[in-house]
């Protein structure tokens, strides 16, 4: 989970003010150093910490918690908003004003540079743009065959002259080749380093003076915390940079360089890496973020991505078939693989409202699950898909061997689908009862 370690000791932290019927200063003040105490350990700068408190207390000791008469959720309103703030208000997006737009990718080695280069070509591909790929790191083996890799993966075109040319050669020469091919993005893979150094700055700079890029973007790894913070910081003293793209947000447990970036570098994050697939790059929201760190939820991103990867005509068919009970285990197969690309299940989860960090760890949600189930199905046979009832001994003993998985998972699978389709089947019958008496009919067969 995302903040986990940091959303778990922030949520218990407030949790204890929610039933109170009044607070008092020394209830605030109590609070408050516990949260302190995570931010400190969640590996956010300290001074940052210092600030984000003095604001919390000044908001919480007035009238506005102390007069409320829920005071509790106003102190937990007040740090939301507050949290909000710190990591930038609201969304930055992309500047595109010219074209072709030219971004700039730049960052050290192993934060994930080309990778994010692909995965921000396939965001801006899916939003309608003609994004061009180019290979401008002449340094690091195989940096430039990586890149083409990427492109052929998610289709896209990279631009490349081989590893003899100048970097600065390399760019302009995109441009005109961009212009010539209709593409109306640049995104250039610069070179990194193990670390900061003076070559690294100058030829980083040179691209600057040279292309004047539209965007530049720093890739950082969020699991380094601090680090990445100092790194951000050292780029932007150099480089002017106008936005930050974290990396591995997904399996950064503490937060600590997501929280302090912007009041460090007084630049937003723009993107933030939310997995290894290449459609996992997303747009940052930081009053989301701050929801479900607080476990309020995320229900606008929740929507985004059912929208992005839930097949509406499917849906409608599918309404269709669950209103005749003819769902089928094809059927359940179809929404698992629709599921699967909505990400992983514990982040989905993360964004229902109410579900907080706690209750997370006791559904010991596990995606492997999901993957067994897949290969139980596809180990049947269409009959038996259409039809489960014909499944008997012999037949569930193959499947399961099949599958790679236990004869009990194979019986577990086959009674859950079966009591779906008999809640289905007593849902349907009793909505046209309600039909034939001229009643309200359940909103989900509307």
């Amino acid at each position: 989970m995302v903040f986990e370690s940091l959303a778990e000791k922030l949520q218990n932290s407030l949790s204890k003010l929610k039933g109170k019927g009044k607070l008092n200063e020394k209830d605030v003040n109590a609070a408050m150093r516990e949260v302190k105490l995570a931010l400190l350990e969640a590996d956010v700068n300290f001074r940052v910490v210092k600030n984000f408190i003095k604001k919390v207390k000044e908001r919480a000791i007035g009238h506005e918690v102390m007069d409320s008469l829920t005071p509790g959720q106003q102190v937990i309103k007040i740090v939301n908003e507050e949290l909000t703030n710190l990591m930038g208000e609201t969304e930055s997006k992309l500047n595109f004003s010219s074209t072709p737009t030219v971004i700039m990718m730049c960052g050290l080695q192993g934060a994930g540079k080309t990778t994010t280069t692909g995965k921000l070509g396939v965001l801006l591909k899916d939003k309608g743009k003609r994004p061009l790929l180019v290979a401008c790191d002449v340094y690091r083996p195989a940096a430039i065959k990586q890149l083409q890799v990427v492109g052929k993966q998610v289709d896209l075109p990279v631009f490349s002259m081989g590893d003899k040319q100048n970097p600065v050669n390399i760019a302009k020469a995109s441009i005109e080749h961009a212009k010539k091919n209709g593409n109306d993005v640049v995104i250039l893979d610069t070179a990194g380093r193990l670390h900061i150094d003076e070559d690294l700055m100058d030829e980083l700079k040179d691209i600057k003076t040279n292309l004047t890029p539209d965007e530049i973007l720093l890739v950082v790894d969020a699991m380094t915390g601090q680090d990445a913070v100092n790194v951000a910081k050292t780029f932007n003293n150099e480089l002017e940079i106008n936005g930050v793209v974290l990396t591995k947000l997904d399996g950064d447990a503490r937060g600590g360089a997501a929280l302090s970036i912007r009041s460090v570098t007084e630049k937003p994050i723009k993107f933030v890496g939310m997995g290894e697939k290449m459609n996992e790059l997303e747009a940052f929201h930081p009053d989301r973020m701050a929801s479900r760190i607080l476990g309020m939820g995320d229900v606008l991103s929740l929507i985004e991505k059912a929208q992005a990867n839930i097949d509406e005509k499917k849906a409608k068919e599918l309404e269709k078939k669950l209103r005749t009970s003819q769902f089928t285990f094809d059927d359940f197969l179809d929404q698992l693989e629709q599921m699967k690309n909505m990400g992983p299940l514990n982040q989905i989860l993360e964004m229902i409202p109410g579900v907080n960090s706690k209750q997370l760890k006791n559904l010991n949600v596990d995606d492997k699950d999901l993957v067994h189930i897949e290969a139980i199905i596809k180990s049947m046979t269409k009959k038996e898909r259409n039809d489960p009832s014909i499944i008997k001994g012999s037949r569930r003993k193959r499947i399961a061997e099949g599958s790679g998985t236990s004869i009990q998972e194979v019986n577990k699978l086959l009674k859950q689908f079966k009591e779906t389709r008999k809640m289905i089947k007593k849902f349907s019958g009793m909505e046209k009862s309600m039909k034939g008496k001229g009643k309200m009919n359940f909103p989900f067969f509307k």
